[in-house]
């Protein structure tokens, strides 16, 4: 085993002071990733943490095959959950899994609490803690990452992690965002981010991950790139990616639709994975390591309220599991509405599905005389209501009023305080996935340690 990947950076906001361990031992037993990840976690997290305590640590860890080889781009995160309470695991690609290993680290810990807002910045290995207090309260993670991009070095092969508002105000359903389209999505790992006042981390390094066998490395890492991109599995994540599954769902009946009201829409969905191909799909990004291009962004396109001819132009990404929380979820029927809510929940850093299953409840309870306008402030719910989910949306990752900041606690919270909990979706206090495939599937989401799809 390479001795970079054996040593952990500890950071402690409190103290802001970092040092380095050396577990040779404890990657060779975990082997990296979430093996070494869960270790930490039991060493570092005490029985009876409060999810957003300064005694709940981030670890983020990878593997001995990040970046050596195609497909092997994801980092884990390991965390308590400040949406479940239980075991907070998520996965992120971009450039992070890379950066980290470059920098010199298999695992990364972040322990206490900052007193004024920082972010961590990782260059050759050492750590500088920075006042993010002007960072602080910018209304949107694409703004933060800019500003970051101009202040750090290591473009390229830089990793920049950041929360945006729902983070800072402690929604606990709050991502982390990495570069600019991929994330810590699922269980909360931006509220701990922004209870720490941590708004961000950026790493980068130069060291280079020594190779046993050149030769054999060569011949090993050609066949798998050959297996990888002649495969019809990862053409199909290339060609259409997960968004293929809109259309399929829909016809299986396994497609949510209004809060599960319904299972299909009459005709195929307006956003479904090929009309986004067709009349909308502007760019294709890859994670590092890997060649697949996996990344579908699509090109929204708003008209300028007054002038005319002019017109935003925004870059928003897609794939399954946004298209059904913010799309069917709601029962939206325009392709430009259901990018509209992505654009907002990636911006306000929001987890796309927990947000979509909150608005999807929100909006049951409401039709079913559990909340009034009085508790929505003004807002009718209805389904497929664009302008009405986008101040919704506002409004959550702001904890504006009461009603919202239960919502932004999670349907389970909402339900517990507002009665409906027969039409809350979730799983152990995590918000449902989007295959409703059937008791098997539903087994899977009831019995994985961290409630998700991906947990079988």
């Amino acid at each position: 085993m390479d001795r970079f990947l054996s040593r952990i950076l500890r950071v402690d906001l409190t103290k802001k002071r970092s040092w380095v361990e050396e577990r040779p031992e404890l990657f060779a037993r975990g082997l990296g990733g979430t093996g070494v990840a869960i270790e930490l976690l039991h060493e570092l997290c005490p029985s009876g943490a409060d999810p957003l305590g300064p005694e709940n640590p981030i670890i983020i860890a990878v593997g001995p095959l990040n970046p050596l080889y195609p497909l092997a781009s994801k980092a884990v995160a390991l965390f308590k959950s400040p949406l479940t309470g239980n075991l907070g695991e998520s996965h992120c690609g971009g450039r992070l899994a890379l950066a980290l290993r470059l920098a010199g680290y298999g695992a990364l810990v972040i322990e206490g609490r900052s007193d004024i807002p920082v972010y961590v910045s990782v260059h050759g290995g050492r750590p500088q803690f920075r006042d993010a207090r002007a960072l602080w309260g910018l209304s949107s993670t694409v703004t933060v990452g800019r500003v970051l991009r101009e202040l750090e070095p290591g473009a390229g092969v830089r990793t920049i992690l950041r929360i945006g508002r729902a983070g800072e105000r402690g929604v606990s359903y709050a991502t982390v965002t990495a570069e600019t389209y991929r994330h810590f999505g699922r269980l909360g790992l931006g509220a701990l981010f922004g209870s720490k006042h941590l708004k961000a981390i950026v790493i980068s390094g130069e060291e280079s991950i020594p190779i046993a066998d050149r030769g054999r490395y060569n011949k090993t890492y050609q066949a798998l790139y050959k297996r990888a991109v002649e495969s019809d599995v990862m053409k199909k994540y290339h060609d259409l990616g997960t968004a293929q599954n809109v259309s399929a769902l829909n016809a299986l009946g396994g497609l949510p639709v209004r809060n599960l009201q319904a299972t299909r829409y009459p005709e195929d969905p307006p956003f479904s994975g090929e009309k986004l191909a067709e009349g909308y799909l502007g760019r294709r990004l890859a994670c590092s390591a890997c060649p697949v291009a996996c990344i579908h962004l699509a090109v929204l396109r708003e008209p300028h309220p007054t002038e005319p001819y002019f017109y935003k132009t925004s870059f928003v990404p897609y794939d399954y599991e946004p298209l059904f929380s913010l799309g069917s979820m709601l029962g939206m029927e325009t392709v430009d509405g259901v990018l509209k809510l992505i654009d907002s929940a990636e911006a306000w850093g929001l987890d796309a599905m927990s947000i979509g299953v909150a608005l999807a409840w929100a909006t049951e309870a409401f039709e079913r005389g559990l909340v009034s306008e009085k508790e929505t402030e003004g807002l009718r719910l209805k389904w497929g209501d664009t302008p009405t989910y986008l101040a919704m949306i506002k409004r959550i990752a702001s904890r504006q009023g009461e009603f919202y900041r239960w919502l932004g606690c999670g349907v389970k919270e909402a339900a517990s305080h507002y009665g409906g909990a027969e039409f809350a979706l979730h799983f152990g206090g995590n918000e449902m996935p989007g295959y409703h495939t059937g008791p098997g599937a539903l087994l899977g989401y009831l019995s994985g340690s961290r409630h998700s799809h991906l947990d079988s």
